[in-house]
């Protein structure tokens, strides 16, 4: 395994990472969590996200379960959680300072844990000023309920706005961004942040490497029963795979796997491998219903120095989307 430091901080996080968004809780129990946990534990995987929203809740208490049946030493993980969407009460979403305070303790209850080493605003909250969620995220901190805080899906001009006030007021500012990063959505990793590296070191953990599994190539002939876009609850993505965009997508997905083919990994292995390709990177999280994937997904790994310039310009022509300038990470 591979170990990147978040941003500027110190925190070192494994490259590839496992998230509990879909599965746990929802389309997999608490063993196959499990192993799949275990896989990548085993795999060095260090870094395990979560949030109070994923299956209402479920998600955490499997997490909980999970590290509690585990027994791994707690110095050796770093676990995260978000707020923002924690019920159906007036005040149990949103970025409020009472909100922050209250679903970060029910999310460590569920979680039975301590202390989460990230906490993630889940979005931006219009409703509320970014300074009283500023205040609140930096009290987290100081009380020791988390380690670090960050934002999800916050624009540029968001984050940049919580950092300097966090430094004007000697609050602690936001350590990294959790984006949607893959080869169809870069615009805000790929531009839009790209000055906030430098700036105030941001740190990214992105999601969703496999644009919700269509990378994998899984989709190409069809949605297969038990897959994600086959669950009712997600029918809104089984809309948007089979809009003319989506059949877009999947036409670029079969040009790209010969690439696939040619490196002798799997397509979801270079999609992953693309995103790792990226030193602002911090982690990519992965997904997985069983612990057959974890592994797969590992091979990542090897594929990243394999993918020289050649490669990534031929992956650019497919996508039809490359950059204003070529980033000099191009060829790493």
């Amino acid at each position: 395994m591979q170990y990147r430091r978040l941003g500027r901080s110190g925190l070192r996080v494994s490259a590839l990472s496992l998230g509990a968004w879909v599965t746990y809780g929802a389309q997999v129990g608490e063993d196959v969590a499990y192993e799949c946990m275990s896989a990548a534990f085993e795999h060095g995987v260090n870094f395990f996200d979560n949030a109070e929203v994923y299956a209402s809740g479920q998600a955490e208490i499997v997490m909980g379960n999970v590290l509690r049946r585990a027994g791994w030493k707690r110095g050796d993980l770093v676990i995260s959680t978000k707020i923002f969407w924690g019920g159906d009460g007036p005040n149990d979403r949103g970025l409020s300072r009472k909100h922050v305070v209250e679903g970060m303790k029910a999310a460590l209850e569920r979680l039975q844990l301590d202390y989460a080493d990230l906490v993630f605003c889940h979005r931006p909250d219009l409703h509320t000023p970014i300074e009283e969620t500023v205040r609140a995220m930096s009290w987290l901190v100081d009380q020791g309920k988390a380690f670090y805080w960050g934002t999800s899906e916050w624009s540029a001009e968001q984050i940049r706005h919580a950092w300097e006030f966090a430094r004007r007021e000697h609050l602690v500012p936001p350590t990294m961004e959790q984006p949607q990063y893959n080869m169809f959505h870069r615009e805000r990793v790929e531009r839009d942040y790209e000055p906030l590296y430098e700036d105030i070191g941001l740190g990214t953990t992105i999601w969703s490497p496999l644009a919700s599994g269509v990378l994998s190539g899984k989709y190409n002939e069809g949605i297969p029963a038990g897959s994600r876009l086959s669950l009712a609850e997600y029918d809104w993505l089984r809309t948007r795979h089979e809009s003319e965009e989506g059949r877009r997508r999947l036409e670029k997905v079969r040009q790209l796997q010969p690439i696939a083919d040619a490196l002798d990994c799997s397509m979801a292995a270079l999609a992953i491998a693309w995103c790792l390709a990226n030193p602002h990177v911090s982690t990519v999280i992965t997904g997985a219903s069983k612990p057959e994937q974890v592994h797969a997904n590992m091979r990542a790994l090897e594929i990243v120095s394999q993918l020289d310039d050649t490669i990534m310009n031929r992956i650019n022509e497919i996508l039809d989307n490359k950059p204003a300038r070529e980033p000099d990470w191009r060829g790493s």
